[in-house]
């Protein structure tokens, strides 16, 4: 999520406006009688073990499993882990920035560094150790940093298909993010076993594990831990041993939703009160969160990355399998129908799945005899042209329209489609709803909401998310209140937002003791209260603002962008030591925050520390060499200090990249 402010002006300082900076920032029973209720580590109490102690039993599983995309999935960077192959000239350039970025090993440490040039001289450089490695490396390797635990993603991936450095997938066509881009619960509870994350944070993680593991897709297991070392074993070809989920022998609906829960990538809208450490396997998706993708007429062949589920079962060979299933007679209904592990043994890495096993799978039903396939194709064609390869044609692969230069298998079954004109616009038809029929109302907004704030900031996407508000009751208002305060702060509406607020009333909002806020994973309580602030401080209220932040930061004392803001809020009221001790604390947790950097600057700068106001300013532009306000304040140390042809120099790096500031034009012809 993005914070997006509006900078102010808040002193004159020798005919310059200096700036103060913002963030930018084991019972058995038969399933006939056994609701999935009774597994016993759907228990909260039930503790995960690890890979490690798995491993103890099931040696020959984790052997084969490590060797898969979900095994390899996260760890620490390292030449083994690394699928990269990089040299002295391996160097991208994003034009939109201007800055060159160059991969390479020091010893055994991957580094990445941002350089800019002028000619040939390098005028800016900035160095990061990779401290971690995301993607198996059969599509791709992104790179992570972290400074005390605030974990990043870093401005190079490589792309293992064709071999190639580029930006990653979102930092494409000017939107580059550089070193600043989040990494959080949500994205980190895919592409990884779940981590130990710092509630009252956005991106902090105390712990995170190496790779996916077995209780992702089987459940915690210590109560089939000690139930096993008990002695106390189930005849699984007769029953279901009901300590561990096993998703084989799951209902197709629930073994879906095991898959889903990863191979569903979109628009995740989370129920009351869930976080993504809730979901357990044999549980029902829906029960804790929808996913929504957005559809486009004519655009029906196209698909995202991470959408195996989706595709599977718009496909006729899942819809047909799916009515012959009878789960009141058989351990494993899969068996009878279409699912993911038809053609995937989880525990078997896909390159090392020969061909013949998906073909094997489509014989199953489309077979005239035991060596035939049933195909409709030309002999010719189907033997020379495609070596009777049912995948090929069928399951064609192609380009992903969220992650630049990878292929992949689209799993939408069908007869190959001619060709056809592709259409010179989109017409979008809204976001629908994968994994639950009738989502809420308030599901829906959220997920319209999620669309603007996450993939498309098209101002039409809260128009239809207000569709699905109803804000006439107090009930409907209690109940939606964060909801209702996020949609008009995406419309920059401050006004409505602060008419929500005074239907609650102020002085309950920022009560301590209160019914309506809560810490909590998301925050999304802590975000409210930071938008009502936002909103005060926008219409110039700022004692207001000040008294909001500093809820905020309350319920979200890990998030480094509230305090930032709060800090901002204490300047603007004169309380510039309070301000300062705010600052300070940011750069002890992040010294690389280079907006608290700046800010630090300006606290001196208003006790006419100029010395120590100067280096903070330098410090932040080390981390953002174009972070404008820094500049600025740069510039008034400068022109304070009589260097004028230096504060020249900088007032033309920010017309450079901001030709629309015409403070910094009037003051270069003034020298």
């Amino acid at each position: 999520m993005s914070i997006k402010f509006n900078i102010r002006n808040l002193l004159l300082f020798t005919g310059l406006a200096v700036i103060l900076v913002t963030s930018v920032f084991c019972n058995q029973a038969s399933e006939k009688k056994a609701p999935q209720s009774l597994y016993l580590n759907h228990n909260d109490s039930v503790k995960y073990v690890g890979i490690n102690t798995c491993k103890k039993c099931h040696v020959e599983i984790y052997e084969s499993f490590i060797k898969t995309g979900m095994g390899k999935s996260f760890e620490f960077a390292s030449r083994k882990k690394s699928a990269a192959k990089m040299d002295k000239h391996t160097v991208i350039y994003d034009r939109f920035s201007d800055f060159y970025y160059h991969p390479f090993w020091d010893k055994d440490s991957m580094k990445i560094m941002e350089f800019r040039l002028a000619g040939k001289d390098t005028i800016y450089k900035r160095v990061e150790k990779v401290e971690y490695i995301i993607g198996s490396g059969q599509h791709t390797n992104s790179h992570l940093f972290s400074t005390n635990g605030y974990l990043r993603q870093m401005p190079m991936t490589y792309y293992t298909q064709k071999g190639t450095w580029d930006l990653p997938p979102g930092f494409e066509n000017g939107f580059n993010t550089r070193f600043n881009r989040l990494i959080g619960l949500e994205c980190m509870t895919c592409h990884n076993s779940y981590p130990e994350f710092e509630v009252g944070a956005e991106n902090k993680f105390a712990a995170l594990p190496n790779g996916i593991n077995c209780e992702r897709c089987h459940g915690p297991g210590s109560v089939h831990v000690r139930e096993k070392m008990a002695g106390n074993l189930v005849d699984t070809s007769k029953a279901i041993d009901y300590t561990i989920v096993n998703p084989g022998k799951l209902p197709v609906d629930l073994q879906f939703d095991v898959c889903q829960r990863c191979h569903l990538q979109g628009n995740a809208v989370l129920k009351d009160d869930k976080t993504f450490y809730d979901f357990k396997p044999g549980k029902k998706l829906s029960d804790f969160m929808t996913v929504f993708l957005p559809k486009y007429k004519g655009e029906e062949d196209k698909f995202i990355m991470a959408s195996h589920a989706d595709r599977l079962k718009m496909s006729q060979c899942f819809l047909k399998s799916t009515q012959l299933v009878n789960h009141e007679q058989s351990l494993r209904p899969y068996k009878q129908s279409l699912t993911c592990v038809t053609c995937h043994n989880p525990h078997i890495s896909v390159t090392q799945t020969g061909k013949e096993v998906y073909n094997n799978a489509c014989k199953n039903c489309h077979a005239s005899s035991k060596s035939t396939i049933d195909c409709s194709e030309s002999l010719e064609k189907r033997t020379k042209l495609v070596k009777n390869n049912c995948v090929k044609c069928h399951m064609p692969k192609s380009s992903t329209i969220d992650i630049p230069h990878v292929t992949t298998t689209d799993h939408f079954i069908r007869k190959p489609l001619p060709e056809k004109e592709i259409q010179a616009t989109k017409q979008f038809l809204g976001l629908y709803a994968i994994n639950e029929l009738k989502p809420a109302k308030e599901i829906i907004c959220e997920a319209y909401i999620n669309q603007f704030e996450k993939f498309d900031n098209n101002p039409m996407l809260l128009d239809s998310a207000e569709k699905y508000v109803d804000d006439k009751s107090n009930v409907a208002l209690n109940k939606n209140f964060d909801l209702y305060v996020r949609l008009q702060f995406c419309k920059k509406n401050y006004t409505g937002v602060l008419k929500y607020a005074d239907r609650i009333g102020k002085d309950i909002l920022l009560k301590r003791q209160n019914s309506i806020f809560k810490k909590s994973l998301d925050n999304k309580n802590a975000w409210t209260l930071y938008r009502i602030g936002e909103s005060y401080s926008n219409l110039n209220q700022t004692n207001e603002a000040e008294a909001f932040y500093l809820r905020a930061v309350e319920l979200s004392d890990q998030n480094l962008e509230f305090k930032n803001k709060l800090g901002s809020a204490l300047v603007s009221n004169g309380k510039i030591k309070e301000a300062q001790q705010i600052f300070s604390s940011i750069i002890k947790n992040d010294p690389k925050f280079a907006s608290a950097l700046s800010n630090y600057g300006y606290t001196c700068l208003l006790q006419n520390n100029i010395t120590e106001a100067e280096l903070y300013f330098d410090k932040a532009l080390k981390m953002d060499p174009d972070l404008e306000i820094a500049l600025l304040n740069k510039a008034g140390v400068l022109l304070y200090s009589k260097r004028l042809n230096e504060a020249k120099i900088i007032f033309n790096r920010v017309i450079k990249k901001n030709p629309s500031n015409q403070k910094a034009k009037e003051l270069v012809k003034q020298l």
